[in-house]
């Protein structure tokens, strides 16, 4: 017995966390690490391999502002370490930490939903030959 499952979108079921393929089991066992597979269909989550890509985005689009707001508090207030410790810190923390789990499940059910795999050499590949420069001229 064959069981088709409709795609679903990765944005939707990534940043919840669940399935790539029946959107109802559970992607992570403790906060970032993958589960084996899905408890409900039984997928294998070994395709999984989102390496660096979560935090690159993270580093990108999260901690460089929150940082940049902890130097503007600096500069322009120039307030003790115990302001800091109280503000910057957290900012900073939830800003790294907060969007780790969406972005992980999101790449992970991405490359589910397209099929990414390893990129491989294609041997076989032929560049067509060069049009000779005489049958340009005709």
């Amino acid at each position: 017995m064959t069981t088709e499952w409709p795609p679903l979108p990765p944005i939707q079921t990534g940043i919840r966390g669940l399935c790539p393929r029946c959107g109802q089991g559970h992607l992570f066992d403790g906060f970032l690490s993958l589960r084996t597979r899905c408890e409900v269909c039984g997928l294998d989550y070994s395709f999984a391999d989102p390496a660096d890509g979560p935090a690159f985005f993270v580093i990108c689009f999260t901690c460089i502002p929150a940082v940049a707001v902890a130097c503007y508090i600096e500069v322009a207030y120039s307030p003790p370490i115990w302001v800091h410790l109280l503000t910057s810190l957290p900012l900073v923390l939830m800003a790294c930490l907060l969007p780790l789990r969406p972005l992980k499940g999101w790449l992970v059910n991405s490359q589910f939903f397209y099929k990414a795999e390893e990129g491989k050499i294609d041997w076989d590949f032929r560049r067509p030959s060069p049009i000779p420069a005489d049958k340009d001229k005709q």
